[in-house]
């Protein structure tokens, strides 16, 4: 049995360092699946990319006003090429659908990242879960974990095997990756490869929140910190909870703000003139996260591992709230 401390690392690239905005032009625009997308982005001037690990992602800025977060899922030792897998969404909010009418190969794009908020821990085991466009997290994963020599299983789901992604690269993995198409085989069989609880084992998922949630479900008697899912919506209810006033500290800009009932923190920051990096205002993007340095947040983001917001030192302001009735914040 290898040794994690000697392998993969726990990446933590945490909101003190905020990444910067970059200029990259579309290399190459190639149908991964039906509706999906596989977009290879360059550096202009065919400069060096920033460095990024397994699970992270990058804010795109699209032409018509709109930004959305996409995983980095091709080799991170490539430093000239970024890539991403964009689905095109049947209930799309506008992103995904322009991407997919629009974008192609010469475009030039401004993009934001990249930003780690689902990180590869060290662990003797990996279980990996992947339902439909969620396997593009993965696919960075399995790369690492295969040049690490890892002991790792994917368990890939789709509705249709048209519809999955990235088949062929996974193919070279043989046995150790399952593709479970709906119309083939049903519903994932879940209990299978997640019961009983395993020791010294890491479960990643990402997929569509029912999948996430069956996920979760059968992690629950496992060791704390097993599990770590990454969800395209909020989680059920997050956002739910008591509306109250309350006062925050910007540390770095010098004043104190009231956050109404019917404000959330970066709404009150910017109306006395602090900008806030922000994206989806939900709470699944991690752009907005902040150093807590004083009080309680009330966390109700869908990114942060339970061990992190136990911590309350950082919290996402584009939906968390207080439970103190003062914070201080680190911008």
């Amino acid at each position: 049995m290898r040794d994690p401390e000697q392998s993969v690392s726990l990446y933590t690239e945490r909101a003190s360092d905020q990444p910067e905005v970059h200029e990259v032009r579309v290399e190459d625009v190639t149908e991964a699946a039906e509706g999906v997308l596989s977009i290879t982005l360059r550096a202009e001037e065919r400069r060096t990319l920033p460095a990024w690990t397994p699970g992270a992602h990058i804010d795109v800025f699209l032409a018509n006003g709109l930004e959305r977060q996409y995983s980095l899922c091709g080799d991170p030792d490539d430093r000239e090429r970024w890539r991403i897998g964009v689905l095109r969404e049947p209930e799309s909010r506008g992103g995904s659908e322009f991407i997919h009418a629009s974008v192609g190969a010469g475009d030039r794009l401004r993009v934001r990242g990249p930003r780690n908020n689902f990180p590869l821990v060290a662990a003797h085991r990996y279980v990996l879960v992947a339902g439909g466009i969620g396997v593009t997290p993965l696919l960075a994963m399995v790369k690492e974990l295969e040049k690490q020599q890892a002991e790792w299983r994917l368990l890939y789901g789709g509705r249709r095997r048209d519809s999955m992604a990235f088949l062929g690269e996974l193919q070279e993995y043989g046995e150790r990756v399952a593709v479970r198409p709906e119309e083939e085989h049903g519903l994932l069989d879940l209990d299978a490869w997640l019961l009983p609880p395993q020791t010294d084992t890491a479960v990643y998922c990402c997929g569509p929140e029912p999948l996430v949630q069956a996920v979760e479900s059968r992690c629950e008697r496992w060791d704390p910190g097993s599990l770590h899912v990454e969800r395209f919506r909020p989680r059920p209810g997050a956002l739910d909870g008591a509306m109250e006033t309350f006062e925050v500290v910007l540390e770095k800009s010098g004043l104190t703000i009231c956050v109404g009932a019917d404000q959330t923190i970066v709404e009150a920051a910017e109306l006395a003139g602090v900008e806030v990096d922000t994206s989806c205002r939900e709470g699944t993007c991690g752009t907005c996260e902040t150093v807590v340095l004083d009080g309680i947040p009330d966390h109700r983001d869908s990114c942060l591992m339970d061990e992190e917001k136990a911590t309350n030192t950082i919290m996402m302001v584009c939906c968390s709230r207080s439970r103190s009735p003062r914070l201080v914040l680190d911008l």
